[in-house]
């Protein structure tokens, strides 16, 4: 193998791997933490004391809980009314509702 075929095939790794980690960057940085929008035992993290962390939630909706979300959609994520009918919204801080027993 020439040193020109060589030195392409380095260039071409180097590309691809920095095109793989600016992707990977750009995807990350369009997600944030929502709480209070994923079902029982469904979120990504932090669902309270006393738990580890993914798929720990012991109830939907779990206040305490997050799911990451598309950046500037987590207040307009639909979710059921609570039990006394009052409106669920995600958060982008824990909330204090629906938290377990």
């Amino acid at each position: 193998m020439s040193n020109t075929a060589k030195t392409l095939a380095v260039a071409a790794s180097v590309a691809a791997a920095m095109t793989a980690a600016v992707a990977t960057s750009a995807s990350a940085q369009a997600k944030e933490k929502c709480y209070g929008v994923s079902l029982a035992g469904k979120n990504d993290c932090a669902a309270g004391p006393g738990t580890t962390c993914a798929g720990t939630s012991k109830v939907d909706y779990q206040g305490n809980a997050w799911t990451l979300v598309d950046a500037g959609t987590c207040a307009e994520i639909e979710l059921p009314a609570m039990s006394d009918g009052t409106e669920r919204m995600g958060s982008l801080e824990p909330l204090e509702r629906d938290l377990p027993a």
